[in-house]
């Protein structure tokens, strides 16, 4: 559950902010997002293959 403490002098926008920061990092939505929907393990090998190559790519282009 991500919750913030609200100060007294704060104001509701700048908590909304932090709030909305808070949530964004703790992964909910996107952990949400994975779980709708079914990926057979043969995509999802797929895709973890792919999503590595890029990975290997990218960090081949820096150096």
């Amino acid at each position: 559950m991500v919750g913030i403490t609200v100060g007294d002098n704060e104001s509701i926008d700048k908590a909304l902010r932090r709030f909305k920061k808070k949530y964004e990092r703790s992964g909910v939505l996107k952990e949400f997002k994975k779980r709708t929907f079914f990926v057979k393990p043969s995509i999802k090998k797929r895709m973890e293959k792919l999503k590595a190559a890029r990975r290997a790519h990218r960090v081949d282009n820096v150096e």
